[in-house]
C-alpha cells in the first residue's frame, strides 16, 4: 500500500535546467497549444462583440435607441448582454480548464516539483 507524501508548505525548488527540460517537453507544448486554441478564438470573439457594441453606440444612434417596450431600449440590452457575456466566457473558461488541463497541468506540476512521473 503507498500512500500519498505531505506537501505542507512551498514545493521544493526547481533549477532553470529542470525549467528548460519542462518547457521542451511535448506534453508542456500540447498542453499550451490546447489552451490557445480556447483562448485566442474566445478573446477574439470578445473583443468583436465589444467591438459591435462600441461602434453602435457611436454610429448607429437611431438604432441603439429604439425602444423594444417601456424604458428598454436596444443599447440597454446590449449593454447587459455585455456583462452576460463577460460572466459566460469566465464560466466557460473554468468548466474548460478543469476538465480539460488542470488534471495534465497537475501532473506535469508535480512531475517538476516531486520528480514522480504518475502523480494522480
Amino acid at each position: 500500500m503507498t500512500t500519498t507524501p505531505m506537501r505542507d508548505g512551498p514545493p521544493p525548488p526547481v533549477t532553470d535546467d529542470d525549467l528548460a527540460a519542462m518547457y521542451d517537453d511535448p506534453r508542456f507544448t500540447e498542453l499550451k497549444r490546447r489552451l490557445f486554441r480556447f483562448i485566442v478564438p474566445a478573446t477574439i470573439g470578445f473583443f468583436a462583440w465589444y467591438l459591435l457594441y462600441a461602434l453602435l453606440s457611436a454610429y448607429a444612434r437611431d438604432f441603439m435607441g429604439t425602444v423594444l417596450f417601456g424604458n428598454i431600449n436596444v443599447a440597454l440590452v446590449f449593454g447587459l448582454l455585455q456583462f452576460v457575456s463577460t460572466f459566460g466566457i469566465a464560466w466557460a473558461y473554468s468548466r474548460h480548464t478543469a476538465r480539460e488541463f488542470d488534471p495534465q497541468a497537475a501532473e506535469l506540476h508535480d512531475e517538476l516539483h516531486y520528480g514522480e512521473e504518475d502523480a494522480r
